[in-house]
């Protein structure tokens, strides 16, 4: 049986916020129907990309089993778990943008879940990239992130370690 590292990021500045994560964990274990492998430290960061209450983040890391269908496919499936689970908890909407500049707008969020690897496959699709296109500019993912890192992540992507 085969088995795959996925690693998310966690991030929530409403409410509160110790409970939020918990629960995103909670449910993160229902839907990899596993108890998560490794968990960092929540550190507590600025909002990033707009003004707001301070975040709290963590990095969080699943063996799952690696489903005999394509990655990107497993990914997507993924996808739509935390994207669920951030519907479950109070989050609406998807990403907003900038009608004239096409930038992205970030607001306050209850939960914000990413996945940031899914074992050594890199994807790249207009629906899901990974890794996560925006790691290296995020301290708040960075931190928690190699606090948990397995070297074999470090060796497949040496360029965020």
């Amino acid at each position: 049986m085969a088995f795959v590292s996925v690693y998310f990021s966690l991030g929530t500045n409403m409410g509160r916020r110790e409970e939020n994560i918990s629960r995103a964990l909670e449910l993160l274990d229902d839907a990899m129907e596993c108890h998560w492998t490794s968990l960092s430290h929540i550190i507590e960061t600025r909002s990033w990309g707009f003004n707001g209450p301070k975040f709290l983040n963590a990095a969080v890391m699943y063996r799952i089993f690696r489903q005999p269908v394509p990655a990107e496919q497993q990914a997507f499936e993924l996808l739509d778990k935390i994207k669920s689970i951030e519907s479950k908890m109070g989050r609406e909407g998807g990403p907003v943008f900038d009608p004239e500049t096409g930038k992205r707008i970030y607001e306050n969020r209850i939960i914000d879940i990413d996945i940031l690897f899914f074992g050594d496959e890199r994807i790249d699709n207009p629906r899901l990239t990974v890794p996560h296109k925006l790691i290296s500019e995020r301290d708040f993912v960075l931190f928690p992130l190699r606090e948990i890192a397995k070297p074999s992540l470090k060796a497949s992507f040496p360029e965020y370690f």
